[in-house]
């Protein structure tokens, strides 16, 4: 008998042959495709903690002195079966030719031994403090620092942002976490309730991540979905693809309205004729917008590594 694992897995494969048959959206890109896309090998690889899947990619700059840095997390649902860190590895490899150094980061899983309540989110907030580490290392300005994320990543982006916010109670609550400059949702998740009542596939790892449903565990949603966080205090900017179909772009309509009215810096960006993956191709016509939408939020202009 298959596991739930792999009912997900053919359930999503199902979709995704639908997807792509299908003549009105086969002009949009699939994850297949950003999987061909060209990314040059990142400068180093680095464990961020113990286990096999704490680790990240640096890329730096060619350019001197200390570069702004982009803090990278991949979607797939939380799930491995669905992604990992070279999904990101195209845009990461063009925000470091833009001038940004880029840390991809890899994290456990809901999948995976020790992903899920609450290891996958603390592999993320490790993550993103081990900045100050490499900082020691490598010459990175830890003064402008963004965390972008796409799909599930782009609610860990918005929720690894937010986590000052936290009571020190929280299992999640860590000590002094890495300031960041803002957060960038790309097609991401930024409404954990909402998005259980729209995704059949992607919304059940929700109950992985966060160990239950809202009404078995809700005092978790509010210490783990970004609409329940707010306000933030840092800038955010969502792009989303106006014929997003595995997030629908009210997701982060609605959470943006409720972002400026808990007096954040927060704007929307709906890209027409795009749909989930345009906004993580450097070499889609979305692409100009989502490098802007980085180096507006670091308050850099882009430099060139030629």
């Amino acid at each position: 008998m298959m596991n739930r694992q792999r009912i997900c897995a053919l359930i999503i494969l199902i979709l995704m042959n639908i997807f792509n048959s299908n003549p009105a959206v086969a002009q949009f890109l699939s994850q297949g495709d950003i999987a061909k896309l060209p990314a040059a090998p990142a400068d180093r690889r680095i464990q961020y903690g113990k286990d096999p899947m704490q680790f990240g990619d640096l890329r730096l700059p060619k350019s001197k002195g200390r570069h702004p840095v982009a803090i990278v997390i991949h979607g797939g649902c939380w799930l491995s079966v669905f992604a990992d860190l070279q999904l990101t590895a195209p845009l990461s490899d063009a925000l470091t030719r833009a001038g940004i150094a880029t840390w991809n980061i890899e994290f456990r899983p809901v999948d995976k031994p020790g992903g899920g309540w609450t290891g996958t989110l603390i592999d993320v907030a490790n993550a993103v403090d081990y900045v100050r580490e490499l900082a020691k290392k490598y010459p990175l300005d830890l003064e402008r620092v963004v965390v972008i994320g796409n799909s599930a990543g782009g609610h860990l982006a918005l929720w690894s942002a937010g986590r000052h916010r936290l009571r020190k109670e929280s299992p999640l609550f860590i000590k002094n976490p890495l300031p960041v400059r803002g957060a960038i949702n790309l097609g991401g998740i930024s409404d954990l309730k909402s998005y259980l009542k729209e995704s059949a596939v992607c919304g059940k790892p929700i109950l992985k991540l966060v160990g239950g449903s809202p009404d078995e565990v809700p005092e978790r949603y509010k210490e783990t979905s970004p609409i329940e966080m707010l306000p933030l205090g840092v800038k955010q900017v969502l792009i989303t693809g106006a014929e997003d179909k595995i997030v629908l772009p009210k997701n982060s309509q609605d959470y943006v309205a409720a972002a400026q009215k808990s007096g954040d810096d927060a704007r929307l960006i709906v890209l027409e004729k795009a749909a989930h993956f345009e906004v993580i191709a450097p070499n889609s016509a979305t692409w100009t917008t989502v490098e802007n939408a980085v180096l507006s939020v670091l308050d850099t202009k882009k430099k060139s590594n030629k």
